[in-house]
């Protein structure tokens, strides 16, 4: 299996709640090992996926079905 990272800046400031909210949705795509965000760098949900599987234009959509503005960093 293949593990890529990607990065997916985010415009809005995010609590606390919608950025667990955003975590477990973009958790439940196929292909996706585990999306975080860091204490400190809260603009930045970083994602461990498997590119086989689920594309970086699929999480961004995810990210953006929230009604978030948010781009690929480094995609």
């Amino acid at each position: 299996m293949n593990i890529s990272d990607i990065l997916i800046h985010i415009n809005e400031s995010l609590n606390e709640q919608q950025r667990s909210a955003l975590e477990e949705a973009v958790r439940q795509i196929e292909g996706v090992v585990a999306p975080r965000f860091n204490p400190g760098k809260e603009h930045l949900l970083l994602v461990a996926f498997n590119p086989d599987v689920a594309s970086t234009a699929t999480l961004l959509t995810k990210v953006q079905s929230f009604g978030y503005n948010a781009q690929l960093i480094g995609g």
